[in-house]
């Protein structure tokens, strides 16, 4: 498989007429020809602390505002960043979750205790239901996680059934004596989660066998809702689980999983907002690790399906630090702070250069746990505060569905720890959008220097890219973040200093910044 970027590493000392704060890009604006599938940019709302009850969900009677029980605030945050598909109910979760639990009147529905995160009495008012209405009013693509640890195949089936049958079946009348008359549109579903851990502690041989049976009673009940089937995929670097599965499950499957989080060390998560520059770059390292990950399972992938028929889900990745101190333990509520942001942007700007086989990825989670968009007051306030990674989000839009384009970049290295973790200054990806415009992503890791690139246009013939406009984001500190009591701390900004000249695009980035660029 080609890699639509190359980057050429630099140490300071030998930059070759490349100066130390300096990089050079070369964006070959006539040569890209895979789509930046907008399901890159996926949503994870697993139950889960407060992402669910207290985040996307307070029920019809809370005095928080709310439409038909979901937060008005925390929708149109959503809303406004065009989420394209949202994965539900988990997570480690979802192989506890029996869904007939959570249809019917709320005030009949049993209570559970989430085993997994805390111990917590949730009462099932956020059910099937509650997640497919929201899907259709936030106009994304539901991802459903399917129960293989502890439940059956018939269950799995029937819920598909439920979900998108219109015909004259028992679980469609049942769907229909809930409130719902047509069925619902549901395109992902994903048999299981982890199989290799909390969804069973499988050996990948025995759940490939699994999956081919419970595959086998997954019926598609109308053929513009095929689904789209994705196997419990690998634990980060662990290539003979891809490589079975692949062997094993074939094109049985339409897309594989991978899990990977930015954590250096499982025992000791580190402070979301308090930690040495070495720690940040630490962090910027074990990051950038994705990019040897996704470029080992795709040649695993590439062996066993040369046509690239079964896709590369990396449906749980981010960063992972300790529990804000007074919350409760197990519910994995954290602060958001610009390195969180810088994370973002990197791992996305990795993601971009295997389109061709990655058309699926959900960062975790979408609201008050782990590397959240939103976070909201767990008191019950109603106060919402929009997160660094949020404005990466929204701040990358154009992207989705945009051509990506191949970039030739030289940088300059920062030779961390000894020179044994060696972390690009500057990252950078590009695409074409429908109308012809070219959006380019450029961040400067560096927490003291600024950085100028300047990036050669290669390709545009006889067209002129004559404007440069964009937004910045950045802060004072690298552990800057946004409360309730200042939510503006790490906000976008517009941006002013790129300058374009016979298609040779001057971009003066300031130190710990992000920048995105929209050229015409």
């Amino acid at each position: 498989m080609k890699r639509l970027i190359t980057t050429t590493l630099l140490s300071a000392a030998f930059a070759l007429g490349v100066n130390a704060q300096d990089a050079t890009a070369t964006i070959h604006a006539d040569k890209g020809t895979q789509k930046i599938n907008k399901e890159i940019y996926g949503q994870f709302a697993e139950h889960l602390g407060t992402c669910i009850y207290g985040g996307l969900w307070v029920g019809e009677n809370s005095p928080i505002p709310n439409t038909k029980g979901y937060r008005n605030d925390v929708f149109q945050a959503l809303k406004d960043l065009h989420v394209p598909v949202l994965r539900w109910p988990g997570g480690c979760f979802a192989d506890d979750y029996h869904w007939m639990d959570g249809i019917g009147p709320r005030d009949k529905r049993p209570s559970l205790r989430n085993n997994n995160w805390g111990g917590t009495i949730e009462d099932n008012s956020f059910g099937t239901h509650e997640f497919l209405n929201l899907c259709e009013m936030l106009g994304c693509e539901p991802y459903i996680s399917g129960n293989v640890g502890s439940g059956t195949v018939k269950e799995m089936a029937q819920w598909v059934e439920y979900m998108t049958s219109d015909g004259d079946t028992p679980m469609a009348k049942l769907r229909r004596q809930n409130g719902r008359e047509k069925a619902w549109k549901v395109k992902y579903f994903g048999i299981g989660n982890e199989a290799w851990g909390c969804g069973g502690n499988m050996r990948p041989e025995y759940y490939s066998d699994l999956f081919r049976q419970y595959n086998t009673y997954l019926r598609n009940y109308d053929d513009k809702n095929r689904l789209f089937r994705i196997a419990s995929g690998a634990n980060a670097g662990d290539t003979n689980w891809t490589k079975v599965l692949m062997e094993r499950i074939g094109d049985r499957m339409q897309g594989v999983s991978l899990h990977y989080y930015a954590v250096r060390d499982w025992r000791k998560h580190g402070s979301a907002t308090r930690f040495t520059d070495g720690e940040y770059y630490n962090t910027l390292f074990t990051s950038l690790k994705m990019d040897e990950l996704v470029k080992d399972h795709i040649a695993v992938m590439d062996k066993a399906d040369p046509k690239n028929r079964v896709a590369l889900m990396v449906d749980e990745w981010g960063t992972w630090w300790d529990e804000e101190p007074g919350t409760i333990r197990g519910h994995l509520y954290q602060q958001n702070c610009m390195r969180d942001a810088m994370v973002a942007a990197l791992t996305l700007n990795i993601f971009h250069k295997y389109t061709e086989r990655v058309k699926m990825a959900n960062i975790a989670q979408v609201v008050n746990v782990l590397q959240s968009m939103i976070l909201t007051d767990t008191k019950g306030t109603g106060h919402m505060v929009l997160t660094p990674t949020y404005h990466v989000f929204k701040m990358y839009r154009d992207f989705q569905e945009a051509t990506c384009l191949p970039v030739d970049l030289q940088t300059a290295i920062y030779p961390h720890a000894d020179g044994q973790e060696n972390i690009p200054e500057v990252s950078i990806s590009a695409a074409r959008k429908a109308d012809g415009s070219i959006v380019v992503a450029l961040a400067n890791v560096m927490l003291d220097k600024a950085r100028e690139v300047k990036v050669s246009l290669d390709g545009m013939g006889a067209r002129a890219v004559k404007t440069a406009t964009g937004s910045i984001l950045t802060s004072k500190k690298i552990n800057d973040y946004n409360d309730f009591e200042h939510p503006d701390v790490v906000k976008p900004q517009a941006f002013n200093d790129a300058k374009v000249k016979k298609n040779t695009l001057t971009v003066k980035i300031p130190a710990k910044s992000i920048v995105v660029l929209n050229l015409k």
